[in-house]
């Protein structure tokens, strides 16, 4: 039998109002008893005796034992999370920085408190990978996972190469959607992206690696020049996170433009969907794919949590716990296409080998093999000088001074 959850609601956005769309379609024993919001002047689409905005009213109700967090306050989402979980209340959460960033703190506390955070909802819509990480390659050696991980960057980026559309207006229609916020660089600039990676990572691989130290650099500078030449080489441009084990020892993450050609699972991931590669030692390769924004989507994610948390389903971190001590490194080669203006950024970016380089007016680019580290440094001029970079195929693997240390 599966035990009634009274569930205590913060935020009721997109996902917040998607999730309760799809609650109303079923009957799992459960029930929203009161929402938490930031503005009471907002119309709402349910009676007012719902809505609070005294989050303790929450926190501190004996009758509530299940807390759904929606919002997008980092901070604020973190004390509300440990909070709750210290309480003895059950916690299903799809704020993937607050989550990413306090990842090490969130962990102790379930061990500690007993209590179960699950957060499905925060990595890749509605394709359920974390639970799939957790349990069904518990016992997998994961070579690499990748993927379309942010549903409006793809969106943008297949308005350009599918409709023709300049970078502005795909923007533009993404934030109309509800796709982007209002800032889009969360989205366009990877971070998003990035944030959901570390997740990933921590259920693949065991290691909980700090935001700060993973690079991601975004779409923002696409021109149509990049967008032709993809085009002109058959191929498309994708936002791609990669984690991927070097050896034994070694493990790497980052966020970047890539190219992908047909071939490639990401080939045929349009719009708003996300799309997730896992290369598995025995499984060898499987893709996940479904749709990555929007709030059914999401709130459909957040729902399964919250239906497990009817059985005491709980993360148990198996990988973590078993952990090889794999060592997180920036150095590694990789191959990337740079298109930029000025030359002096290539000088910069110290180019281990040069396969082809182009000058035709205002175009310049060229292909080469540089380490990671070499472009975490410059990374700040990159975006200065509107260059933009897009890795041309898999890491080429660890460096010497990688598998030295």
């Amino acid at each position: 039998m599966s035990k009634k959850l009274n569930i205590g609601l913060f935020g009721f956005g997109v996902v917040g109002q998607g999730l309760h769309d799809i609650i109303r379609t079923k009957n799992l024993n459960l029930e929203i008893k009161k929402i938490a919001i930031k503005d009471n002047h907002k119309q709402r689409s349910l009676p007012e005796h719902y809505f609070t905005t005294d989050r303790y009213e929450l926190l501190n109700n004996p009758e509530i034992n299940t807390i759904v967090e929606l919002i997008n306050d980092t901070e604020a989402a973190y004390e509300i999370v440990s909070t709750a979980l210290k309480s003895g209340k059950n916690v299903v959460s799809a704020s993937k920085k607050m989550i990413a960033t306090y990842l090490d703190e969130l962990i102790a506390i379930q061990h500690e408190y007993g209590t179960s955070l699950l957060y499905e909802g925060a990595v890749c819509g509605s394709i359920p990978i974390i639970r799939n990480l957790e349990e069904y390659y518990d016992n997998e050696l994961l070579h690499s996972i990748s993927g379309i991980f942010n549903g409006s960057s793809n969106y943008i980026l297949s308005k350009g190469f599918l409709e023709n559309m300049d970078y502005d207006t795909a923007l533009k229609q993404a934030q109309d959607l509800g796709f982007a916020e209002t800032d889009p660089t969360m989205d366009v600039g990877g971070y998003d992206a990035k944030y959901k990676l570390i997740i990933a990572a921590a259920h693949a691989y065991g290691v909980v690696i700090e935001p700060e130290k993973v690079f991601n650099l975004g779409i923002q500078n696409l021109a149509a020049n990049d967008i032709q030449y993809a085009r002109e080489k058959n191929l498309k441009i994708k936002l791609v996170p990669v984690a991927k084990e070097l050896d034994d020892q070694h493990v790497t993450l980052f966020v970047l433009p890539k190219f992908v050609n047909e071939t490639e699972f990401l080939y045929n991931v349009e719009y708003e969907y996300n799309g997730v590669t896992v290369q598995a030692a025995f499984a060898d390769q499987q893709f996940f794919f479904g749709k990555g924004a929007g709030g059914h989507p999401t709130g459909s994610a957040v729902l399964s949590d919250i239906a497990a948390l009817r059985y005491d389903y709980q993360y148990e971190y198996k990988k973590t716990k078993g952990s090889k001590g794999l060592n997180f490194t920036n150095d590694i080669e990789l191959n990337i296409y740079l298109r930029y203006e000025n030359d002096d950024l290539v000088d910069l970016l110290k180019f281990l080998e040069i396969k082809e380089s182009y000058y035709s007016g205002t175009y310049k680019y060229v292909i080469g093999k540089v380490n990671l580290q070499n472009l975490i440094d410059n990374e700040a001029r990159i975006f200065q000088d509107k260059a933009f970079l897009a890795f041309a195929d898999q890491l080429t693997g660890v460096s010497l001074a990688a598998t030295q240390n």
